[in-house]
């Protein structure tokens, strides 16, 4: 009942008070998209899209991303046959946006070898001769580490010999041991601002601004700077409870 609620008064138009930055005056937060998987299956029909390929060293598995029937998707990393596998979703193709205030609600993995990340890319990141006005990867939150530190990433002019990137560490309490955090950014054409619990935690122009539109992605990927995926205790999960988009309107 409770979350039938809340999705009836987002779905109405404005946000509740105290869940976002207050506005400038004369505007308002209106929620543009959404999901708050309650339903049975992941909408790749209209939300979506789940690559099924390698991924670096490993694979993303598209059967490794589903709902738990709770209100939750669930990114799980785990081992079958002796390989290892961990998902991704991604609005690519469905929905792109350039500026406005990006959120979720997860809860992080607990074991080394893998990391999860909420972020925004589009394949103009690649450009170089532009910083990242013409594309930047920006990472709302990443959990690459397990002693408390939440990584806030932006990277731009490609990934080769041009390649530039800012970033900023939080730490959000009881991060480590599984609790439901919000994760945020106020993108506008300016600056960017990141927030972890509604709280701000790094506000940079750095890269000059992306000014085009990017995609959503939700991801866990194994190995590099996240540890050895062979001491994993697996299957071991990211569990998201929402995903929100809002603009800022007129009121």
């Amino acid at each position: 009942m409770r979350r039938s609620w809340i999705f009836a008064w987002l779905t109405s138009g404005l946000a509740m008070a105290g869940e976002l930055p207050e506005a400038p005056a004369g505007k308002a937060w209106k929620r543009v998209w959404a999901d708050e998987f309650d339903g049975k299956e992941i909408d790749t029909a209209k939300k979506w899209d789940i690559p099924d390929q390698k991924r670096r060293d490993y694979w993303w598995r598209a059967k490794s991303a589903f709902l738990d029937g709770k209100g939750h998707l669930v990114l799980r990393t785990e081992q079958i046959d002796g390989k290892y596998y961990s998902p991704c979703v991604r609005t690519r193709g469905k929905y792109e946006k350039a500026f406005g205030f990006f959120t979720t609600r997860c809860k992080v993995p607990k074991s080394e070898g893998h990391w999860s990340a909420f972020w925004l890319y589009a394949d103009p990141v690649n450009r170089v001769g532009d910083d990242g006005r013409d594309g930047t990867e920006i990472d709302i939150f990443e959990w690459p580490w397990r002693d408390g530190r939440v990584q806030h990433t932006l990277h731009w002019d490609g990934y080769g010999d041009a390649h530039r990137s800012a970033g900023h560490v939080s730490h959000p309490p009881g991060v480590i041991d599984g609790d439901w955090h919000t994760y945020s950014l106020w993108w506008s054409p300016e600056e960017y601002v990141f927030y972890v619990d509604g709280k701000e935690v790094w506000r940079t122009k750095e890269g000059g601004v992306c000014q085009v539109p990017l995609y959503l992605k939700l991801s866990t990927e194994i190995g590099e700077w996240a540890g050895d995926i062979r001491k994993a205790k697996l299957p071991d999960d990211f569990v998201v409870d929402y995903v929100r988009v809002y603009d800022l309107v007129d009121k």
